[in-house]
């Protein structure tokens, strides 16, 4: 009950195996100290696994026995682990699933998703609402929206940059569009943000199994961030618009002699729905910034790289 699913990303990663082999799928924590103390090769149970029909069949025969030889294990997921190893059984990693052992804000987590489809958000009890100014209902009820018109590409990143202001911009479609001062490299951006603490309330970025970047600290190097306000879908050009509003946050004023992104009040995305985009080798959609059409918003088109599309500094 503290887990959200996207049930059509389920069914898209799942309907890669072959249903009639032995498959324990599911994903590992964010925290390396929870990975150390339970295992590397555990499927977390809050960010859900899946077990195929024939292992399922083979776990029923041997379960009771099996659990009664683990007393000393925490739940039932360490559980369900020692008897996949007595069975021979390895984990399938699928990044999609999301325990989610942090607290704090999603946002550098979320904003930067692996290239991968969307299947899970655990411990939505213990973290900050995804979306400000809501509660966590609501804000999972705001990303339902997105989530109807392309459930392939919610959450996925694309970076671009406004060259004649020397803007890098991180979409993270259905979710944030983020307008940095500067020109940072994807390698850079591709790395979450700390906006989180890890399992054990520390800021130690020593303390994740992944590579993050720290939070701007200087007024000019922190980013705007615009949260997703309403998506809809256009028949006549198939495409959906999505659009973001900054989020207006108290800060010292940047000095830089450079443009100031806090004048954009809005971002409208526009982007054609992929329902196979997880049919293909994955690759991040790629993000072209569009001529002003009025003042105070910026308009960006995200969709399928070209054959000789590169996100290049300059």
């Amino acid at each position: 009950d503290d887990t959200y699913f996207v049930p059509e990303n389920l069914v898209r990663v799942l309907s890669k195996y072959d249903h009639n082999q032995l498959y324990y799928i599911g994903s590992l924590s964010e925290s390396h100290l929870q990975n150390i103390h339970f295992s590397y090769g555990m499927a977390y149970g809050g960010g859900g696994f899946a077990i195929s029909y024939p292992l399922a069949k083979a776990l029923a025969k041997m379960q009771d026995r099996c659990i009664q030889r683990y007393p000393g294990l925490y739940g039932s997921d360490d559980r369900i682990h020692a008897c996949m190893a007595e069975l021979g059984i390895p984990l399938t990693k699928e990044p999609g699933f999301h325990q989610y052992d942090v607290y704090g804000s999603l946002l550098g987590l979320l904003s930067a998703h692996p290239v991968a489809p969307l299947i899970s958000i655990h411990h939505l009890d213990v973290v900050e609402p995804i979306f400000p100014n809501v509660n966590r209902v609501q804000a999972l009820q705001r990303l339902k929206v997105p989530i109807k018109l392309d459930s392939a590409s919610i959450m996925q990143q694309s970076v671009c940059y406004d060259k004649t202001r020397s803007w890098t911009i991180s979409v993270s479609w259905g979710y944030t569009v983020q307008i940095y001062r500067g020109i940072f490299s994807v390698r850079e951006m591709e790395m979450p943000a700390r906006t989180f603490l890890n399992w054990y309330k520390r800021a130690d970025y020593t303390g994740f199994s992944f590579n993050t970047r720290p939070v701007a600290r200087h007024a000019c190097q922190k980013p705007f961030v615009f949260y997703l306000s309403n998506a809809l879908y256009n028949k006549n050009t198939n495409q959906t618009a999505s659009e973001y509003v900054q989020h207006r946050r108290p800060s010292s004023e940047c000095k830089w002699n450079m443009a100031d992104p806090s004048r954009i009040e809005r971002v409208q995305v526009y982007k054609k729905p992929d329902p196979h985009l997880w049919d293909k080798a994955p690759r991040r959609n790629c993000c072209r910034v569009l001529p002003r059409k009025k003042t105070g918003t910026m308009v960006i088109d995200v969709g399928v790289c070209g054959e000789d599309d590169v996100i290049e500094l300059r």
